[in-house]
């Protein structure tokens, strides 16, 4: 039995400029049952086709991106202060080269097969909707590209449906 209660979408104001300074888990399972994460810090909120979607990137070298992309949904988990040791350490050490999870002593555990932790004080379930590579020439602003892609390796976009916000 876990921590947490379900709460409604109308019920959850993120302050997402606020968040920007607070890291995040995004979490997937591959079919096998394996999980792997991975820390981030951009991504927001909003309503996209009618929906209640959140927006996350990833870069294609991301071991986690590999298993995001082999299921429906994914978690998005945040944590308190506590955590920025071991959401720094998830963020730099491959889940490739180590079991990362283990190592930093959060628990997994999933709601419908999508993975998330007990540690973390909210976590967002959300179905997978739209995913595009991020393309060079569609910067308006090429300063963006010399800052944040010098070696080119841009993001993957994903738009996501929030389906459940768990609180404790």
């Amino acid at each position: 039995m876990n921590n947490f209660n379900k709460i409604g979408i109308k019920d959850f104001t993120p302050d997402s400029f606020g968040l920007k300074d607070k890291w995040m888990l995004i979490s997937a399972a591959k079919p096998d049952g394996t999980v792997n994460t991975m820390t981030a810090s951009w991504g927001g909120f909003g309503v996209m086709w009618n929906k209640e979607v959140a927006f996350v990137v990833i870069r294609p070298q991301r071991y986690t991106k590999e298993f995001v992309d082999s299921t429906d949904s994914l978690s998005l988990t945040f944590f308190d202060k506590s955590y920025l040791k071991a959401l720094g350490y998830l963020g730099k050490v491959s889940g490739r080269d180590e079991d990362k999870i283990a190592k930093m002593g959060l628990t997994t555990i999933s709601d419908d097969d999508v993975p998330y932790f007990e540690e973390a004080n909210t976590v967002i379930i959300a179905k997978k909707l739209f995913v595009q590579k991020i393309e060079e020439e569609a910067f308006l602003d090429k300063s963006i590209i010399e800052r944040w892609y010098p070696e080119k390796d841009f993001h993957y976009l994903y738009i996501a449906e929030i389906t459940k916000i768990l609180q404790k």
